[in-house]
């Protein structure tokens, strides 16, 4: 087998090329660069089916993005592969409150994840964030009766936790919140895939 060379500066031009001829078929426009970029991101082309978007949802988020909203993702992982530069320059920052020693008391008093009360804890700063959920279910389920509560106002949601115990469940459950919603229905996801989620709205920007 004989190895191409590429420029660094090209491996990436490349990967979507391949990416497109192996896709096949055309995808919504408003939709291509975060399906694309998410494939790119797994080498994982289910995602093109799987990958539900509300309608008007990309460009809630991309209108989100250019006011300078923050995101608030369930991982370090996840905020640690979102562009905070490209971020940053929008107005927006990223949280994380996972490791937080507030959330961990009270999550270990009340017996429920840290994920739910980590939404618990974004509620309670009153903003209107994006919110980027790779890895917890409960954070999707505690953000849903958020909303039913009136105490938060999602811009949008990214809900796209990978796993088996409520993972497929707490999805479709977030799909009838009645905000913008880009969902990875079934078993697959993960931080990588709500931080690539992220970063396909940053780039567009």
């Amino acid at each position: 087998m004989k190895l191409e060379e590429y420029a660094p500066g090209e491996i990436e031009k490349r990967s979507f090329a391949i990416i497109e001829e192996e896709l096949g078929r055309e995808l919504d426009p408003v939709q291509k660069p975060i399906i694309k970029r998410v494939i790119h991101t797994t080498a994982d082309f289910s995602y093109a089916d799987t990958l539900f978007f509300s309608e008007g949802a990309v460009e809630e988020g991309l209108n989100a993005l250019r006011s300078g909203v923050s995101i608030v993702t369930d991982t370090n992982m996840g905020k640690a592969g979102i562009n905070k530069k490209k971020l940053g320059q929008l107005g927006g920052s990223v949280h994380c409150f996972m490791a937080d020693e507030d959330v961990a008391e009270k999550a270990s008093r009340r017996g429920i994840t840290r994920a739910a009360v980590s939404m618990e804890k974004a509620a309670e700063m009153q903003e209107d964030f994006i919110f980027a959920i790779g890895n917890a279910p409960t954070a999707l389920i505690r953000l849903y009766e958020l909303i039913k509560e009136g105490r938060i106002h999602p811009r949008l949601i990214i809900g796209v936790p990978v796993g088996f115990v409520n993972v497929v469940e707490a999805k479709e459950l977030i799909l009838t919140a009645g905000v913008p919603v880009i969902v990875a229905r079934g078993r697959k996801g993960g931080s990588n895939v709500a931080a690539a989620i992220c970063n396909a709205l940053l780039y567009q920007l």
